[in-house]
C-alpha cells in the first residue's frame, strides 16, 4: 500500500452475516511438508481457527527488531515468501486469496487504465474485479458455514466474507471528506466506533499517517474475534509502510517503527493464543532503499505522445487523445500505447532513460505472468533504486491544483510524496492549521500541504525482490508447517490446510 488511506468508492450491498460460535480449539502440531498443497489431517470436525496479519513491508531484517513476531516464529517456523510483479498490495493480496497471478486474477496493479471508461482509476474497492476462486469459496466447499471476517484487507466490498470493516469517509454534499468506515453487516459499524471511535483516515494515509490506524485495526480484530468468532479473520497492518518509505528500511525512525508496531501487535497475538488460533503473519513485498525518480509521463511528454488538456491554467493528463501514458505505482509502470503503429515510438522515448531497468513486452509480461488485457502495452520496471512518479506537467506552475492534495482517486498514478508536508513551504504548517480550523467549523477546507518535488522519498517496493533479506516472509504459529520456501500462490492452499479443511 503500500498503501494506502485509501478511500474506497461506494460499495456493493449485500445481505447481514450471523454470527457463530467458537471454533473448537485446534493446537496439535501440523507434520512436516516441504509441499504447500500436500493435505495435512483434521483432529477435529470443526475448522481451526486461523489468525493471518499481513504486516506490510515485514522481511527479515525488521524481524530482529520486532520480538513478539521473532518469538511466533521461533516457537513456530518461518519461510522466505515469493511475491508478484508487481509487487504491490492489491496484486499481492489478490494472489495469496486465490491462488493465482495477476495474469489469471487480472489485479495487475492497485490501478491501471480503465480502457472502457477512458479513465485511470487507482485504489477501486468491489470484490468483483478480482476473478478467480477466493479462499473463502474454498473453505466453504470443505465446510459449509464457514465464516470470515476481512478487516482492511483489499477488495473488501462486495466479497462474500461475514464481517468487513474497511475505509470509507463520508463526502458530504458541499464537499468536505470526513474520516468514516464502511462495515457488513452494517450495525457494525456504530458498535466499532462507539467502542473504539471513528476510524482514523488521516492516520491511515497522507503526511499525519502513523501506528494510530493500525491500533485501531487491531482493536477492531480483537473486537471482532471476541465477539463474532469468525472461522478465518484477515488483519491488514500497514504501518511500516509509512515511515520505511519516507526515511528508507535501515533509517533508526524505520526500526523504531517495527518494534512500535510489534508492541501494538502483542494483545492480538495473545488473544489468539488463547482462542486455539492458528496465527499466520506474511507480508506482500519487502521496502528497499530508493534515492531517484522517473519521470516517465514527462518523458512521453516530451517525445510528443502524451496530451493533456487545460482549464483554469491547470494542465490535465488526457488519456483518451495520448498515444501513449504511463500509469506509476511505484516500481512499476504500465505504459498504454493506443495505437500498435506508436509502440516503436514509445519504446524509442524510454529506451535509455536513467532509472529504467526493463521494458517488458509481450513476451516479457507472459514471462512474469502479468499477460492481462489490464495490463499495459508496455510495462516499465525501475532500476533497484529508483521508483516512478505519475507527473505529467512540464512546468508546476501548471500542475493541477489535487497535486498538492492528498487525492488518491484524481491521481493518474500513485503518488507517495503525499506522506510528507511541503518542506519548502515556510508556511505549510499554517496552512495546515487554517484547513483543520476550517474544517471543525464544518466549513469547506483544502489541505495543499503536500509537495511537488519527490526527491525526499527514501523507500520503494514493485519490484521482485534481489534476495530474501530484502523481500517478503511467511511466519506460522505451527512448527513444521512450512518447507523452505513457500510461493504466493500457495498461501491459499497452506491456509486451508493449516485450517485442517484439506
Amino acid at each position: 500500500m503500500s498503501t494506502g488511506p485509501h478511500e474506497p468508492p461506494d460499495p456493493a450491498t449485500t445481505d447481514p452475516a450471523v454470527p457463530r460460535p467458537d471454533a473448537t480449539d485446534q493446537t496439535a502440531p501440523l507434520p512436516a511438508t516441504t509441499d504447500p498443497a500436500a493435505p495435512l489431517p483434521a483432529t477435529t470436525d470443526r475448522p481451526t481457527p486461523l489468525l493471518v496479519l499481513d504486516v506490510v513491508g515485514l522481511t527479515p531484517r525488521l524481524l530482529d527488531h520486532m520480538p513478539h513476531l521473532k518469538a511466533l516464529g521461533q516457537s513456530g517456523c518461518r519461510a522466505p515468501l515469493g511475491t508478484v510483479l508487481p509487487a504491490v498490495t492489491c496484486a499481492a493480496q489478490s494472489t495469496f486469496l486465490t491462488g493465482a497471478m495477476p495474469s489469471e486474477h487480472g489485479i495487475v496493479g492497485n490501478g491501471w487504465y480503465f480502457r472502457e471508461l477512458g479513465d485511470v482509476l487507482l485504489w477501486r474497492q468491489h470484490n468483483g474485479l478480482v476473478a478467480g476462486d477466493k479462499l473463502w469459496d474454498a473453505a466453504r466447499r470443505a465446510h459449509p458455514g464457514y465464516t470470515v471476517a476481512n478487516i482492511c484487507w483489499w477488495y473488501a466490498m462486495g466479497a462474500d466474507t461475514d464481517f468487513t470493516v474497511t475505509p470509507r469517509p463520508v463526502y458530504y454534499a458541499d464537499g468536505r471528506k470526513e474520516p468514516d468506515c464502511y462495515t457488513r453487516p452494517a450495525a457494525l459499524h456504530d458498535e466499532l466506533t462507539e467502542k473504539l471511535g471513528t476510524f482514523p483516515l488521516f492516520h491511515f494515509w497522507g503526511p499525519g499517517a502513523d501506528l494510530v490506524s493500525s491500533r485501531w485495526i487491531i482493536d477492531a480484530t480483537r473486537h471482532i474475534m471476541a465477539t463474532r468468532h469468525p472461522d478465518l479473520t484477515l488483519c491488514y497492518l500497514p504501518h511500516l509502510d509509512y515511515d520505511l518509505q519516507r526515511f528508507g528500511p535501515d533509517d533508526p525512525r524505520s526500526l523504531k517503527a517495527a518494534a512500535d508496531l510489534d508492541t501494538a501487535m502483542a494483545p492480538l497475538l495473545d488473544d489468539a493464543r488463547a482462542q486455539g488460533r492458528t496465527v499466520v503473519a506474511l507480508s506482500e513485498y519487502g521496502i528497499t532503499r530508493v534515492n531517484r525518480h522517473v519521470d516517465i509521463n514527462r518523458a512521453l511528454r516530451r517525445a510528443g505522445l502524451l496530451e493533456v488538456h487545460t482549464q483554469d491554467g491547470m494542465e490535465y493528463l488526457d488519456p483518451m487523445a495520448s498515444r501513449a501514458f504511463a500509469v506509476a505505482d511505484h516500481q512499476i509502470a504500465h505504459v498504454y500505447v493506443r495505437r500498435p503503429e506508436d509502440l516503436d515510438a514509445t519504446r524509442a522515448a524510454l529506451d535509455g532513460l536513467p532509472g529504467i531497468a526493463q521494458l517488458l513486452d509481450d513476451e516479457g509480461k507472459k514471462d512474469h505472468h502479468l499477460d492481462h488485457p489490464r495490463a499495459g502495452e508496455l510495462v516499465a520496471v525501475a532500476e533497484p533504486d529508483a521508483w516512478f512518479t505519475y507527473y505529467y506537467w512540464l512546468d508546476d506552475a501548471r500542475a493541477p491544483d489535487f497535486a498538492q492534495l492528498v487525492e488518491i482517486h484524481r491521481k493518474p498514478g500513485y503518488d507517495p510524496v503525499e506522506l510528507f508536508m511541503d518542506p519548502l513551504d515556510p508556511y505549510v504548517k499554517v496552512k495546515a492549521a487554517t484547513a483543520l480550523a476550517r474544517k471543525k467549523l464544518g466549513m469547506r477546507y483544502r489541505m495543499a500541504v503536500v509537495p511537488l518535488d519527490p526527491s525526499p522519498l527514501r523507500g520503494s517496493h514493485g519490484r521482485l525482490p534481489a534476495s530474501d533479506d530484502d523481500g517478503p516472509l511467511l511466519i506460522c504459529s505451527t512448527p513444521r508447517a512450512v518447507g523452505d520456501r513457500v510461493a504466493a500462490t500457495d498461501v491459499k492452499s497452506l491456509l486451508l490446510r493449516l485450517a485442517g479443511l484439506t
